[in-house]
């Protein structure tokens, strides 16, 4: 599937955690609250972790940052101890009785009560990360809690070996849940569902199976030794979360500088205003469409936004830009010298081969560099013809007439995928 869901699956998605939420706060308030002690505990668990949530993270419809973590969970440590809440069979050695709608009630009580000071400030938990801990705990809940208060899980599996293998089983379709509502909230024009989901799908082993073991762990060890558990897990917790704040911090400071460093030639004229942040939007739209990594997309989108850099070395800029028309051997001057400047910022190197590859033929480069190449020349062209949806195709139909000797017709074609996806109307075939 690789047509972008329209805005209506998020709206039933949001509508289902609404209506999920609103029955188990209907039904906590018509049968009374089990184990209060319990629902208390974890309630503030969870709002703690609310407060010391992430705040600075993309909204629906916003590309995935690229280090992914705090995008797919701003506020792990609620997560976690959601999770366990929806895993707890025990507390202190003696059995619980409190429902799936009860671990739905208690959860969103506990993150509407720690996203309260967020909110005031402007910067509340957005509808996507609600909806989807609602959902995704629900789902947890719903296929642990009947089974365990039944007896069910006990008589069938006990406590031993297959009860360990049973929780593993279940957090991995938790996370697979989770990773198909994230994916169902991500997709739009230019971000399909398909590829989403493929890049969702590429991030379990991360902070996703991070969240759902500590909360696992966390269920256990109440089990064994009651509330007393969640400050014991509360304290490290919230000190790591500390320590990737400000590594985050860091590296966001980092992309900024980055960005603001490829504004160096549209400030000094050498290239359209815009034209490096939208080569490097659309290349990593082509980037996904490619099924490219995380790590990948990340050095993609560096490349791109600084694979005009080397363009300061010229005494008189270039009509728009636009090297192409510049001799091979003054391209590849500027490719290397583009290529040197990206080393001295200090980031990886792979980002400066791309730059570098920019002056090659096209079977020489890497993949990355192939669609750097062709999505600058598809804006060179399409921005010389004003832009227009006929410049536009237009613009394409050269790409394709280049794909003997210029352009990789996979690019090509990819890049045709994401346009039509965006709006550019019918795309001739190839």
């Amino acid at each position: 599937m690789t047509a972008a869901l329209p805005d209506r699956a998020a709206v039933a998605v949001y509508a289902a955690a609404a209506c999920l939420a609103a029955a188990a706060l209907g039904g906590v308030a018509w049968n009374g609250l089990a184990e209060p002690a319990n629902a208390l505990g974890f309630g503030i668990f969870i709002a703690v972790g609310e407060l010391a949530r992430w705040v600075d993270v993309p909204g629906r419809g916003a590309p995935p940052a690229p280090e992914g973590a705090w995008g797919r969970e701003p506020a792990p440590l609620a997560a976690a101890g959601a999770l366990a809440y929806a895993l707890l069979g025990e507390c202190a050695g003696r059995s619980t009785v409190h429902g799936p709608l009860q671990v739905v009630a208690v959860v969103v009580a506990g993150t509407l009560a720690g996203a309260v000071p967020h909110v005031a400030r402007g910067r509340g938990p957005g509808p996507d990360h609600v909806a989807r801990r609602v959902l995704t705990v629900g789902f947890a809940a719903v296929c642990f809690q009947p089974l365990y208060n039944s007896g069910a899980l006990e008589h069938r599996i006990g406590h031993g070996p297959f009860y360990a293998l049973f929780l593993l089983v279940l957090l991995v379709l938790t996370l697979l849940c989770d990773a198909v509502l994230s994916a169902l909230l991500a997709a739009r024009p230019g971000y399909p569902y398909g590829p989403m989901l493929r890049d969702e799908l590429r991030a379990l082993p991360g902070i996703g199976s991070a969240v759902c073991a500590t909360g696992a762990v966390m269920a256990l060890a109440v089990a064994v030794a009651g509330l007393w558990a969640l400050p014991v897990f509360c304290v490290p917790l919230l000190l790591t979360q500390l320590s990737f704040r400000r590594y985050a911090a860091v590296r966001t400071t980092y992309r900024q500088t980055i960005a603001s460093l490829a504004r160096a030639t549209e400030i000094a004229g050498y290239t359209p205003p815009g034209h490096a942040r939208r080569v490097a939007a659309l290349s990593t739209a082509v980037g996904r469409e490619m099924r490219l990594s995380g790590p990948e997309l990340t050095v993609l989108e560096y490349a791109a936004l600084m694979h005009d850099i080397g363009q300061l070395s010229l005494v008189d800029p270039v009509p728009d830009g636009a090297t192409a028309v510049l001799p091979a051997a003054e391209q590849r001057r500027i490719a290397l010298l583009g290529g040197a400047v990206v080393r001295r910022t200090g980031v990886p190197t792979a980002v400066a081969a791309v730059v570098e590859q920019q002056a090659d033929p096209y079977r020489e480069q890497s993949l990355p560099a192939r669609i750097v190449r062709t999505v600058n020349a598809y804006e060179d062209l399409a921005q010389g013809s004003g832009g227009s949806a006929g410049g536009a195709l237009a613009a394409l139909e050269r790409l394709r007439l280049g794909t003997g000797h210029d352009y990789e017709p996979e690019v090509v074609e990819s890049l045709a995928r994401v346009l039509a996806r965006g709006g550019l109307g019918p795309v001739p075939p190839g």
